[in-house]
């Protein structure tokens, strides 16, 4: 199978998504793409496991590193793709090998560009974190992930999107005493002693903060709440899964405390955490590309590997052609419009 990165973008997307790659079944992509970068002598090009990862070395003064994760949701009838007007549907066309394309496009094509550039796709992103292709990398190859700018191409209509939101979810455990129904003053009921925590959850006023211009708002809410033995017994545990999303400004210990303080006297065990990503807009790369986007960025609702760099003391945004309400969705499309126009900003940015 050959793939050809010069080709106008909205083919390329057509192309990958064309080739499936739910998570963990990434390999004839990743073999692909390895094999299309190479075909470009600028760019040095390694493997590991089932990403890709190539860059220019041209001494420039800074580095800008594009990411872009290969793999899909499971495919729900939505391969190939197809063509309806300015919409291409099909699975991963929003989430997000519009964005891979874009970017692959612009590293195999752009050979002299203002600013070194490093491409990374990889693999696992839609599954468990300890899987995240990312991570591995981060872990054996960190001198790949050195920039002054990390572009993440998550779908965002084409919007600048900074940063990212952190997330955290906590189990709250209420206990009781079982008993028969019909002699329930013998027992305690541990449905009804959740009644309080959802009352403190319905009276929680959100906390707003601007980072670099970016408004996040965070928020609380109940998840899951499971109970119950039988239809003639008072049950004696309940438990409330909750998740906050909280602004970056907050780290994992901050978050954690803010969460037990809201439920003071309540048993909980924090079953997960990440930390959230600050925007770094006032980074000079940062800034530079906000100016050729055109764009007013707002903040990121929800979590993406943006953290990783924020992590690492990259600065970092999401910006990709996708629309992210369409993501996973059966009827996944992305307007073919938005991939020409996000290929035409970050081609201003590189060039």
């Amino acid at each position: 199978m050959r793939i050809d990165l010069s080709a106008d973008p909205v083919d390329l997307t057509a192309a990958l998504v064309d080739v499936p790659s739910v998570s963990g079944e990434e390999e004839v992509l990743a073999d692909a793409m390895e094999s299309a970068l190479r075909e470009h002598d600028h760019l040095e090009v390694i493997r590991s496991g089932d990403a890709v990862l190539a860059r220019t070395l041209l001494g420039r003064d800074r580095r800008v590193l594009l990411a872009g994760h290969l793999d899909t949701v499971p495919i729900a009838d939505n391969v190939p793709s197809r063509r309806e007007g300015d919409l291409l549907y099909g699975c991963g066309t929003s989430d997000m090998k519009a964005g891979v394309a874009v970017m692959a496009h612009l590293a195999a094509t752009l050979a002299e560009p203002a600013h070194d550039v490093t491409l990374v796709l990889y693999d696992c992103e839609e599954i468990e974190a300890t899987r995240n292709g990312l991570g591995r990398i981060e872990r054996t190859l960190p001198d790949w992930l050195d920039a002054d700018l990390a572009i993440l191409g998550e779908p965002t209509s084409g919007a600048v999107e900074g940063g990212c939101q952190g997330t955290m979810r906590a189990v709250l455990r209420l206990e009781g005493r079982r008993a028969h129904s019909a002699r329930s003053w013998l027992g305690e009921n541990a449905i009804h002693a959740a009644a309080p925590v959802l009352d403190r959850l319905a009276a929680y006023e959100p906390r707003t903060v601007d980072i670099d211009g970016c408004v996040y708002r965070e928020g609380l809410q109940a998840v899951r709440i499971g109970g119950g033995v039988a239809g003639n017994v008072v049950p004696d545990l309940c438990e409330v899964t909750v998740n906050f999303r909280f602004a970056p400004d907050r780290s994992l210990p901050q978050a954690e405390q803010h969460v037990r303080e809201v439920f003071d006297g309540v048993p909980l065990e924090i079953t997960d955490r990440s930390p959230g990503a600050l925007p770094g807009l006032s980074a000079p790369a940062a800034a530079e590309f906000v100016a050729a986007s055109g764009e007013t960025p707002v903040a990121k609702y929800g979590w993406t590997d943006v953290s990783r760099f924020s992590a690492l003391g990259i600065p970092a945004v999401n910006f990709g052609p996708g629309d992210p309400n369409l993501a996973h969705t059966r009827d996944e499309h992305v307007d073919v419009r938005r991939i020409t126009a996000g290929t035409e900003t970050l081609r201003r940015y590189l060039a």
